[in-house]
């Protein structure tokens, strides 16, 4: 089978996840064109990039940018039986959504279905918002199926109307928490709607080594996370101010945004800026040194403004699986993966007070976080392993397993 993944934009730091799966389809067989709407921006890579063998196509990312080309497609897709409806489709879209960028989606599609190579039996968009509208008017005008994979931010920043006619339309849809699942099953038709966790790739993230003897007895502390509302920073840094002064730590952040000026001089107003290391966005092999320096994780996500909020984010999982113990919030599918007590420490979301007493515990209880975290590896690689949940994936686009199953060292 061929089939074009319709992505916003690659490679990209933040979605290692998707790179993952593309190259684990590509070794059961599956032909890949990846069709991005956008440039990538990231200085650098992940080495999964590296192993992804599709070719890569970019679509006019402003169309002002290349209009001849989206006027000679254009040109192409307008004499087709099915323009006349799926013009009419996206003029009913842009009446409730009068946007530049419903406007983008329409010229994207139009570039997509006039030059996608001869072959390919679906489209297929990861994430429900952006991509899934270019790939529905595209596969429209082409005469294919298609079909999704949704994950947090598109699902929860979509407007129903337009989740139930998207939904309504795809062949089938994947989504990566129970959660979302249970959400877009109320909203589409029958069995239209599974559940398929993204998973670690145990290759990449192996048990790590013994832990090595104890330093100076400082604490040291890791947050991955992007820079925006929903991952909660300001609430992290509120809750390290409140933390009793005998304690002795250091707070190392990986990730970037648009909030890192805000928040660098929060850290500063709270007194608390010499004790956080701010690495930026990292690679997955940078990343995995800091998970084995760390002694504790931690994630205070919430629900932001606009409703946007984590699935279950995979450096949770990242982290359990090298025996971190994790404190996070209750927040989302978070529970799904971290079991209050068991795997994890759970507190609720907006609450610096209760976030600082579970990590002052936890700081001062070295054995515990231990037991913690030895829970969390052995639940991470029981329930979360890649190759077992993208065998459920390539079953939908009719391909075979490739399932090992792997053993912490």
């Amino acid at each position: 089978m061929k089939v074009a993944f319709v992505l916003k934009g690659y490679p990209r730091l933040s979605e290692a996840f998707i790179a993952q799966e593309i190259a684990a389809l590509e070794r059961r067989g599956l032909e890949i064109l990846i069709v991005s709407l956008r440039k990538p921006t990231d200085e650098r890579r992940h080495a999964v990039h590296d192993q992804v063998r599709a070719e890569v196509v970019y679509l006019p990312e402003y169309l002002l940018l290349e209009p001849l080309r989206v006027f000679r497609a254009w040109l192409r897709v307008r004499k087709t039986a099915s323009y006349p409806t799926v013009r009419a489709l996206w003029l009913d879209d842009l009446r409730r959504d009068p946007t530049a960028n419903r406007m983008r989606r329409f010229g994207q599609a139009l570039v997509l279905a006039a030059e996608l190579p001869a072959g390919f039996e679906r489209l297929h968009a990861h994430f429900l918002h952006t991509p899934a509208s270019v790939t529905r008017y595209a596969a429209k005008l082409l005469g294919l199926p298609w079909t999704g994979s949704a994950h947090a931010k598109d699902i929860w920043t979509t407007p129903e109307w337009e989740k139930r006619e998207k939904l309504a339309d795809c062949e089938w849809l994947v989504t990566c928490t129970g959660v979302n699942r249970d959400h877009l099953a109320s909203l589409s038709p029958p069995a239209r709607v599974e559940l398929v966790y993204h998973g670690i790739d145990f290759l990449r993230f192996p048990a790590p080594p013994p832990p090595a003897p104890q330093g100076d007895g400082t604490v040291r502390l890791l947050c991955v996370a992007r820079l925006v509302e929903k991952k909660g920073i300001d609430i992290l840094l509120d809750a390290l101010a409140r933390l009793p002064a005998d304690l002795s730590w250091r707070l190392v952040h990986v990730g970037g945004g648009p909030l890192q000026k805000t928040l660098r001089e929060r850290a500063g107003t709270l007194g608390i800026d010499a004790r956080i290391e701010w690495r930026g966005a990292q690679t997955q092999d940078a990343l995995l040194v800091e998970y084995r320096k760390a002694d504790l994780f931690v994630l205070a996500s919430r629900i932001a403004e606009d409703g946007d909020r984590d699935g279950i984010p995979n450096v949770l999982a990242e982290a359990q699986s090298q025996g971190l113990a994790c404190v996070a919030t209750r927040v989302s599918a978070i529970p799904e993966l971290v079991r209050d007590g068991e795997t994890g420490v759970l507190v609720e979301a907006e609450n610096p007070q209760s976030l600082a007493a579970a990590l002052e515990a936890l700081m001062r209880d070295p054995q515990r976080r231990r037991r913690l975290g030895e829970q969390a590896q052995r639940a991470v690689l029981a329930h979360f392993q890649m190759e077992a949940n993208v065998d459920r994936l390539a079953a939908k686009f009719g391909l075979g397993h490739a399932h090992r199953v792997l053993r912490p060292a």
